[in-house]
């Protein structure tokens, strides 16, 4: 049983902080630049930041055809979401598309199921309480039948999310380097997006220029620096920790919206993000049996 240290609750916790916050950086970036063009920049920056990582790390690349056809696969699927998450700055705020965002935990369960796994009953309880939160965060109770587009597409992103971790979690134990990995998925990201780019929109240098500093912190600290700080703290804290602590990038991405942005949620809304927050801790929680719980 990994014990949790200091150092790795400080690392944990700062990469919540740093994803959370670029939530922001992707919706002050959106008044630049179109969606598959910030996509495009942002996964091409995190697998440059990667790639001295690597050479630090793990001396040179792993190109076995093990690596390249999960980096393949995992690339696709990232690039889905992440471009669902982007067009949805379009419609909705930084604060509620993190917190629809998040509800990927629960649909990894669900995908477990159709692979046979058991769930535990806290962990249905813990979507059903989701749900719940989701219907505050997302439906106006004055027009029923209206769901924004921007939510819509969040939760899109939540579903190919959560696909992402079922992918990683097939790849893993089979001697795939994870940094390298992740460096074929933003590899594989990037290409798709910049395909995208050139055939459905009309990207401007200048315009990607002022959107520069979003650009750079989304792909610098949120794709590269934080997803290193996430390895490094890992290793330094027990899984269900770890998963707490990264829990609380929705809660930051709304906290920085408020100050930065100045996105202020209705009372109903934010009653759906405690709720959704809270059904989000009770699903990481161990069972009494774990080690974890002892």
């Amino acid at each position: 049983m990994r014990k949790t240290t200091p150092k790795g609750i400080i690392l944990l916790l700062l990469t919540a902080v740093i994803w959370g916050s670029s939530f922001v950086a992707q919706s002050i970036g959106m008044e630049s630049i179109d969606a598959f063009t910030f996509t495009a920049l942002r996964t091409t920056l995190g697998a440059i930041v990667l790639i001295p990582v690597i050479l630090i790390f793990n001396r040179k690349f792993d190109m076995r055809p093990s690596t390249l056809i999960a980096g393949v696969i995992l690339g696709v699927v990232f690039s889905i979401a992440q471009n669902l998450q982007q067009f949805a700055f379009y419609y909705s705020t930084s604060g509620k598309i993190a917190f629809i965002t998040a509800f990927y935990m629960f649909f990894v369960p669900l995908f477990s199921v159709v692979l046979r796994k058991k769930i535990r009953l806290i962990v249905w309880l813990s979507i059903a309480l989701g749900l719940v939160g989701l219907f505050l965060i997302c439906i106006n109770p004055e027009d029923l039948t209206a769901i924004n587009p921007g939510d819509a597409l969040a939760f899109g992103c939540a579903v190919f999310y959560a696909v992402q971790i079922m992918v990683i979690d097939h790849y893993t134990g089979k001697d795939i380097n994870g940094v390298q990995l992740s460096f074929m998925q933003f590899v594989v990201a990037a290409v798709i997006s910049w395909v995208c780019m050139f055939i459905f929109e009309q990207p401007k240098i200048p315009d990607i220029i002022t959107a520069a500093p979003a650009l750079a912190y989304s792909g610098i600290m949120s794709c590269g620096i934080a997803y290193t700080l996430q390895i490094v703290g890992q290793k330094h804290a027990s899984p269900v920790v770890a998963s707490l602590l990264m829990c609380l990038e929705s809660v930051f991405a709304v906290i920085t919206a408020a100050i930065v942005l100045q996105e202020m949620m209705s009372f109903r809304e934010l009653a759906g993000c405690v709720t959704m927050f809270a059904a989000i801790v009770i699903a990481q929680l161990p069972s009494r049996t774990s080690p974890e719980a002892r």
